[in-house]
């Protein structure tokens, strides 16, 4: 059961009801905002005249809410600030009692609330400095290092606060999760805050003021874009084994055999004699490509190849062409080089039979007498321009849903100790 007192502040003499008596420290008047001894019977002043600029908290003292599922009364608050190159930020933290489970906490700042803990027992493994924090199963990353001073106090307090106390703050990360080492070099308290949104407050109090649209992005707040990513990376995952699986068939019951390997010569001059008729040669099995490749020994030249693929049984012709041109030399910047002296051309979903390849070469007028050339028939040759297509598609999905989650993890840490785009960070686990 609460344990209730009335008392009269012996500063102004405003009346004074503690809420928790026997379990707070400190009583801040909300009158002439005197620090009072709440341990002592008479409340003896432990600071005068503490108010300076009076502040209205969010949450009323009195005003009473469940917390994981426990009725919690609101007794005290106060505003917290630091100094960031010059410039005042605070938020506020309320202190909320409950006569049997004690003490909880919460944080807000420009919207951003957290339910807080303090942690009864060293659970951490913690290097000092920056370095990350194991809390249980989950790491949490250094944010933020600061001194915080209080600047406002209201209610009671289960420790010995004054206005103007000053304590060294190193905040650490793993949302939903923010952990936070306060104290000074010779004490060190932990707690951990978990993030709650504003309509999750505004439920718990009752308080539908509470349920407005929160600024920025907070130090521990989830990232709302995190789980469609993961869905579509889990999917894609799914998709890359398809990927996968579908390349290696391709590799593995793909035949790649040669049937037709010959070495011929373009001789220049030569108005009919440099065309050729290749085969007879066979292609068996289901109907599959045809790649026929060409190697010529250009040099500062070209050769263009028309060529005809004969079925013997019908006569029916396949057209096709190719061109070998390589150029090279020197200028001003160096040795320079374009071109190539290979070309292949695939021809699909040929039937089985005997077939003919007709090569008919052509090139300038000018140059060496002689240009040999190669020509290799393959049948059933694997082609994976399909799969580095399908395998680019697969990546633009996931590339619209992970942005959001990389620009979300940018505005975060640009709040930080730690600037800049951020493309790693601890993902959100569950519960320690």
């Amino acid at each position: 059961m609460t344990r209730v007192a009335a008392f009269s502040c012996p500063n102004c003499g405003a009346s004074i009801t503690l809420q928790a008596a026997g379990w707070s420290v400190t009583v801040a008047c909300a009158t002439c905002g005197s620090v009072l001894d709440a341990l002592d019977p008479n409340l003896r002043v432990l600071q005068e005249h503490a108010l300076r600029v009076p502040i209205k908290p969010r949450i009323p003292l009195g005003t009473r809410g469940t917390i994981e599922g426990r009725a919690y009364d609101v007794i005290g608050c106060q505003s917290v600030t630091i100094v960031v190159d010059g410039i005042d930020y605070s938020w506020m933290e309320y202190v909320c009692f409950n006569p049997y489970h004690g003490f909880v906490y919460l944080s807000e700042y420009n919207g951003h609330w957290n339910v807080i803990e303090k942690l009864r027992r060293r659970t951490t493994e913690w290097a000092g400095g920056n370095s990350p924090v194991r809390l249980g199963d989950r790491t949490y990353r250094h944010f933020q290092s600061a001194h915080a001073r209080t600047s406002f106090a209201l209610g009671e307090f289960p420790w010995e606060l004054r206005v103007g106390d000053m304590v060294n703050v190193r905040d650490f990360t793993s949302p939903p999760y923010l952990l936070s080492a306060e104290g000074t070099d010779q004490e060190v308290t932990w707690s951990r805050g978990r993030y709650t949104s504003p309509k999750q407050m505004a439920a718990m109090f009752k308080l539908p003021a509470l349920d407005r649209a929160p600024e920025g992005v907070f130090a521990n707040q989830p990232n709302p874009h995190l789980g469609a990513a993961r869905r579509v990376g889990r999917m894609w995952r799914w998709l890359m084994l398809g990927w996968v699986a579908m390349l290696l068939a391709t590799m593995l019951f793909t035949a790649k055999s040669e049937v037709l390997t010959s070495r011929q010569q373009f001789r220049r001059g030569v108005v009919e004699g440099n065309a050729v008729v290749l085969g007879p040669f066979e292609l068996t099995g289901r109907p599959s490509n045809v790649r026929v490749h060409l190697q010529s020994e250009v040099s500062n030249d070209w050769l263009w190849f028309g060529l005809a693929l004969i079925d013997e049984a019908t006569g029916q012709a396949r057209d096709f062409s190719a061109q070998t041109s390589y150029y090279f030399g020197t200028d001003s910047d160096g040795n320079w080089s374009e071109g190539s002296q290979k070309d292949d051309v695939t021809l699909s979903a040929v039937p089985a039979g005997r077939y003919l390849l007709r090569v008919g070469p052509e090139g300038e007028a000018t140059g060496a007498q002689q240009i040999g050339y190669e020509v290799r028939v393959e049948r059933d040759v694997p082609s994976y321009d399909f799969f580095w297509l399908a395998a680019l598609a697969l990546l633009v999905p996931v590339g619209l849903t992970w942005w959001p989650v990389i620009g979300f993890e940018n505005r975060r840490w640009m709040e930080s100790d730690h600037e800049g785009v951020v493309l790693s960070f601890p993902p959100e686990e569950p519960d320690a």
